[in-house]
């Protein structure tokens, strides 16, 4: 399944400068609908009812961790499917072996840039159609 530039994305992460890098990534590939949430359950509420084919959150939130996200989304019916890419500044091995086990998609250590990004969403999606 080849990644639409029209597919609407969330982004969370409870560091606005954060937020705004993601979205200037996103924006250089040619993403222009993007959301976004300040922590794992901000989005949970902000996400009900509406269809989100990305989710791209970082590790280390309060106070809902993106991996207790990432398990939230994996037990939803609605969202069980959605592609969702874990970034965090941990690479500890652990860390991404609990992210795989939980389901994510894929894993993006910080500091990263577009062309990363892409890579990484090509990985998941198929290359851009």
């Amino acid at each position: 399944m080849a990644f639409d530039l029209s597919m609407p994305i969330l982004v969370v992460d409870d560091y606005n400068t954060m937020i705004r890098i993601i979205r200037n990534l996103l924006k250089q590939l040619g993403f222009e609908n993007v959301d976004d949430a300040s922590d794992g359950s901000a989005c949970a509420c902000q996400n009900a009812g509406q269809e989100i084919r990305l989710v791209i959150s970082d590790w280390n939130m309060e106070p809902m961790t993106g991996y207790d996200l990432l398990r939230e989304v994996r037990a939803s019916p609605e969202l069980s499917k959605t592609p969702f890419i874990m970034i965090t500044a941990e690479s500890k091995t652990e860390n991404v072996i609990a992210a795989k086990k939980a389901g994510v998609s894929n894993y993006i250590v910080k500091p990263f840039n577009a062309a990363t990004l892409k890579t990484k969403m090509e990985t998941v999606f198929g290359p851009a159609e």
